[in-house]
């Protein structure tokens, strides 16, 4: 990946960068507290609607950190660890909000503001200010955030964006944090390799059985031992571990090219056949399709996830006969797919369709017979499908075709239906 000539020339286009990883602090509790006052200084954990099967943790606090709970448990084990913990259910209208505001003033600086979800962006502030001015500037948009909104932020000043965003989680609440290109091997080196963005856990859990601890093992090590172990993964590692990260924050107005589109839910209580599957796998392929069709992208292949009542998730690929936005094809190739391929084991408690191998609806077009009248009408008629459930609901209208099954067909009344919880 990286040869001699390649770090030099490098060194040469992405010298003197000036990129900010903005991290808002325990956002999701933070916006809590401010909402309810009294609960500053008292362990606060967002959390999904137990009754609904979405009972973990989403978002804590510091004090609720301190106590034990951690992101992503169940309610009864943040419970047993914090017994005095205040649970509050999510409120993502005033999540958006609040992280407009902050973006709003992260503008003021600059127009290379990528996100990296809700409550994290990085800023590209190449030529706006001199890397001497990083830190001073880091802390004036940490101090304008926590006074126009009240919420804290942690920031990373780097030369690169893996660097960046290690230095906002290097300190935190409220805090800036530096590396450069002179001192980044003191700084970082002696992290765990885990740290670096783009190792996730099993990647560390094997490095660390070959002796790879550290971020500096690993910018130690042979980039082509590691290309062995993780395919061009590996390589990127050693580049990122080394601080040659090349990749560019982007423009505001930009979005990464869609490389799939998907749905999922969780039942309200578990599936345990087939037909049960189908039912969901229709309910999800329609709105997949219709996500297709309104970003004129065609899926050559289908994915099907699912996950057991124990948690362990399974998935399933295959590919289309030809490049598709109709929702039958994604519905047919769909449940062929996991009949085909999964066993039965225990009951399922969700499942999870994506389109995947996407290509522009109008290359996928040209792909197909000018003479596919029945292809033609189908997608009209899907479009206006589309433009039904836009006015009157996602459950305004439905195919009959695939409604034929008895035990499909009788739930017309609401107390025969399975409630889904969209996820």
């Amino acid at each position: 990946m990286f040869g001699g000539g390649s770090i030099k020339k490098y060194m040469n286009i992405y010298k003197d960068r000036v990129i900010f990883h903005c991290d808002l602090n325990n956002f999701f509790a933070s916006v809590e507290c401010l909402a309810t006052p009294e609960l500053w200084g008292r362990p606060v954990a967002v959390c999904g609607n137990t009754q609904e099967r979405h009972g973990i943790v989403l978002a804590k606090n510091m004090e609720a950190k301190r106590a034990g709970v951690r992101t992503g448990v169940a309610v009864w084990e943040a419970k047993a660890a914090c017994p005095n913990l205040i649970i509050i259910p999510p409120h993502y209208d005033e999540y958006v909000t609040y992280s407009k505001y902050v973006r709003e003033i992260y503008s003021r600086y600059t127009d290379r503001i990528e996100s990296m979800g809700i409550d994290e962006c990085w800023l590209d502030l190449t030529g706006s200010i001199a890397w001497s001015d990083g830190e001073a500037i880091a802390n004036e948009i940490r101090t304008a955030v926590k006074e126009e909104t009240g919420l804290t932020i942690s920031v990373g000043v780097s030369f690169n964006k893996v660097f960046a965003k290690l230095g906002s989680d290097m300190k935190k609440p409220d805090a800036v944090t530096v590396i450069g290109e002179d001192d980044f091997r003191e700084k970082i080196w002696s992290l765990p390799a885990g740290d670096l963005l783009g190792v996730g856990t099993r990647a560390a859990t094997a490095l660390l059985r070959r002796g790879i601890a550290t971020i500096g093992d690993l910018a130690r090590s042979d980039p082509e031992y590691l290309a062995l172990l993780f395919g061009k993964g590996g390589r990127q590692m050693w580049a990122y571990a080394n601080g040659y990260d090349t990749s560019e924050v982007l423009l505001s107005s930009d979005s990464p090219p869609i490389k799939s589109i998907g749905h999922g839910i969780t039942t309200t209580r578990d599936l345990t056949t087939s037909e049960e599957v189908k039912d969901v796998i229709i309910e999800l392929s329609q709105i997949v399709g219709e996500k297709l069709r309104r970003e004129e992208l065609a899926a050559r292949a289908v994915a099907v996830s699912v996950r057991t009542c124990e948690l362990k998730v399974k998935e399933y690929q295959g590919t289309l006969a030809h490049p598709t936005q109709l929702t039958r094809d994604i519905i047919e190739s769909a449940y062929k797919i996991f009949c085909e391929k999964h066993r039965w084991g225990k009951p399922l408690r969700s499942v999870y369709v994506r389109a995947i191998n996407l290509i522009p609806a109008e290359v996928a077009n040209a792909q197909l017979s000018f003479l596919d009248a029945e292809r033609s009408r189908l997608m009209r008629l899907e479009r206006a499908v589309d433009e039904i459930r836009l006015r009157f609901g996602s459950h305004a209208v439905h195919s009959a075709s695939y409604l034929s099954d008895i035990k499909i067909s009788k739930r017309k009344k609401l107390a025969d239906t399975p409630v889904f919880m969209y996820m």
